[in-house]
């Protein structure tokens, strides 16, 4: 007798605690994913009696409801129905599974995906902004014309627009609406605010806000009320140009506002009540509250450099080597224009600029190891990143090449920070300086007091970076490119042995016994007997003659059925379903027949295991009570 989808639908609804308690809902080829509340209201007993449902566990944040090939799908449309949610919830599942990683592995990631689908815009931009800047240092000529200048308007937008770059997507990676947070970042570069670049300057801050002290001005929305030195409610107007965390910190909760928002506010007037209440509570706490945290880490961090960089011995030059790319992911790297501008005008120090060593050697450490991912990496599509990442950074734009490379792979950027602190402590002890300020790299050899000396510095800097990763980043076996295609052939291990005839390996690797497998479902054999390929190839291939019977949508799993009678699941991956088909391709649509060998489907590993899964394939016969005799190649 067939299932009943929709008695199966709401018999499942029924023992999940509510609406209220479904976060989200998705499903793969054999089960349903839900991103559960509070686990303690489902009945997972009681799921499990359910007709339908072959089993229950709870895996990294998600309840899973195995249901079976071919037919989730019907229950899962059905579930949709009964519950009210939509089919675009995937990415909540992902971020609950996510949501159990240790907490540095989780702002790292996030990172990551902030930054990520933004790559292009800022590899670009910061390549093209050091070479127009280069250019114009070198040829004073070149600088005063029209084509400078649009030259240098084209490559610096996505930086001087880079808070609303990072708040769209930031919005994306945390579920908020991206206009929304499109408003916020452009709120935070307001042109009523003073230009971030320009806080340091007594002239631009006179000129700009038509004052003569040269102290910015604040917005006092409760009067003078105050706590303490504190005023309540102050808003010092300057703007958040470079700035990334804050931006970050911003959208996060501007998401979190509007989500509650929409679970609180009557559908009637939701439309208007909740973007207007989230962008201005989100305003609020972004001038008033985290404005100030980070104007005041600023001062702290300014304030340590000056002292930094006088100490003895260029010990603090070398501290503050290793802390330069660490200003530059929170955005306040942008401030040591003050310590340079005031270190000319200074006659201590012969009016050099020893503060442009000190970043050069820590931006040139990133372009060293930048340059070792670039080297090193067999992954075509890292190598695409890290190439013009590396030229960037060492023309002194070092966004592209800390976010989109370093900063993802982590030892890259330790080994950077390491690279930063001896290089700068050579060029501080070394006595350099520079005539002006505003390059680093490269084009610094235009205003650097000795260039033979700052060769070597450069060198030391990048050259203990890029030995660094070498040497002590390792690149996943996973992530290297499946061999040419034209060099790939079928498998020819068995991998069950039945009594209606052999099933041959789909996919070319080392087979491992069900246990092995990364996911408790399919390690526990629920479906049917299992085992998990290691796969060395990105290929799937036919392993008996017979007929496909589904092909799931995002083509990450496939049903076939020998000519004999052997019905067989091959599912590639764990988890992969959250790629909605990102890296896989398929040669063989539903119903077409099949022989042993033939292509089936594709994937491409590396995709995958940067998506954070794993590629473990899994093959299981899913109607063990039709067979007599099955024996596996591996127990």
């Amino acid at each position: 007798m067939a299932l009943d989808y929709r008695k199966c639908a709401e018999e499942i609804y029924s023992h999940l605690g509510g609406k209220d308690n479904i976060a989200s809902a998705a499903h793969c080829a054999t089960r349903l994913r839900l991103a559960i509340v509070d686990i303690n209201k489902v009945d997972t007993k009681a799921l499990e009696n359910v007709e339908g449902v072959q089993g229950v566990f709870s895996s990294n944040g998600q309840l899973q409801c195995i249901i079976g090939t071919g037919t989730v799908n019907h229950v899962y449309d059905e579930f949709l129905a009964v519950t009210g949610l939509t089919a675009a919830s995937k990415e909540d599942v992902k971020a609950a599974a996510a949501a159990n990683q240790p907490l540095p592995q989780r702002m790292v990631k996030t990172l990551g995906d902030v930054f990520v689908p933004i790559l292009p815009a800022i590899v670009a931009s910061g390549l093209m902004m050091g070479l127009v800047e280069a250019l114009g240092k070198a040829f004073p000529g070149f600088a005063q014309t029209d084509w400078y200048n649009f030259l240098d308007m084209v490559s610096n937008t996505a930086f001087a627009y880079l808070p609303v770059i990072v708040a769209v997507s930031s919005a994306r990676v945390f579920g908020g609406n991206i206009f929304l947070g499109a408003v916020i970042g452009l709120l935070m570069i307001h042109s009523a605010l003073l230009n971030g670049w320009n806080v340091g300057s007594k002239d631009a801050i006179n000129s700009f806000f038509g004052v003569k002290d040269g102290v910015i001005p604040t917005w006092n929305l409760f009067g003078n009320a105050k706590i303490g030195n504190y005023v309540i409610g102050s808003i010092r107007r300057t703007g958040y140009q470079g700035h990334v965390i804050p931006v970050i910190i911003s959208v996060w909760f501007m998401s979190k506002i509007e989500k509650k928002l929409h679970d609180v506010v009557p559908a009637v007037i939701d439309l208007f009540v909740t973007p207007l209440t989230t962008v201005i509570v989100t305003s609020l706490l972004t001038f008033v509250v985290i404005g100030p945290i980070f104007s005041t880490l600023e001062t702290y961090v300014l304030e340590g450099a000056k002292v930094l960089i006088t100490v003895g011995f260029g010990v603090g030059a070398g501290v503050m080597g290793a802390v330069y790319p660490v200003t530059v992911v929170m955005g306040l790297h942008h401030m040591y224009n003050v310590i340079e501008a005031g270190l000319l005008a200074s006659k201590e120090f012969g009016n050099l600029n020893i503060w442009m060593p000190i970043a050069s050697a820590a931006n040139f450490a990133q372009f060293g190891a930048c340059l070792a991912v670039a080297v090193k990496t067999k992954n075509p599509k890292m190598k695409t990143v890290a190439v013009p990442s590396a030229l960037s950074a060492s023309l002194g734009i070092t966004e592209p090449a800390i976010f989109g490379v370093n900063l993802r792979l982590m030892k890259p950027f330790i080994a950077g920070m390491v690279g930063g602190a001896v290089g700068a402590w050579f060029g501080s002890f070394t006595h350099l300086g520079a005539s002006a300020y505003g390059v680093t790299g490269i084009p610094g050899y235009l205003t650097i007091n000795n260039p033979l000396v700052y060769t070597i510095e450069l060198a030391i800097a990048a050259g203990i970076a890029f030995a660094g990763t070498m040497v002590f980043w390792h690149e996943d076996p996973a992530d290297l490119p499946d061999a040419a295609v034209e060099k790939m052939e079928a498998p020819t291990e068995v991998a069950f042995e039945t009594d209606k005839g052999k099933v041959i390996a789909p996919v070319n690797g080392k087979i491992v016994p069900a246990s092995a497998i990364p996911d408790p479902m399919f390690a526990a054999e629920t479906m049917g007997p299992s085992i998990g390929i290691e796969p060395t190839q990105g290929r799937v291939y036919a392993p008996f003659n017979g007929t496909v019977s589904m092909i799931f949508p995002t083509k990450h799993a496939i049903g076939i059925v020998s000519d004999e009678g052997i019905e067989l699941l091959i599912h590639v991956g764990v988890d992969t379903v959250n790629m909605e088909g990102k890296g896989f391709e398929s040669t063989v649509n539903q119903g077409d027949k099949i022989t042993q060998g033939q292509v089936l489907l594709e994937f491409d590993r590396s995709e995958i295991k940067a998506a954070g899964y794993s590629d473990t394939v899994v093959v299981v016969i899913t109607n063990k009570d039709a067979l007599k005799e099955i024996k596996k190649a591996a127990e």
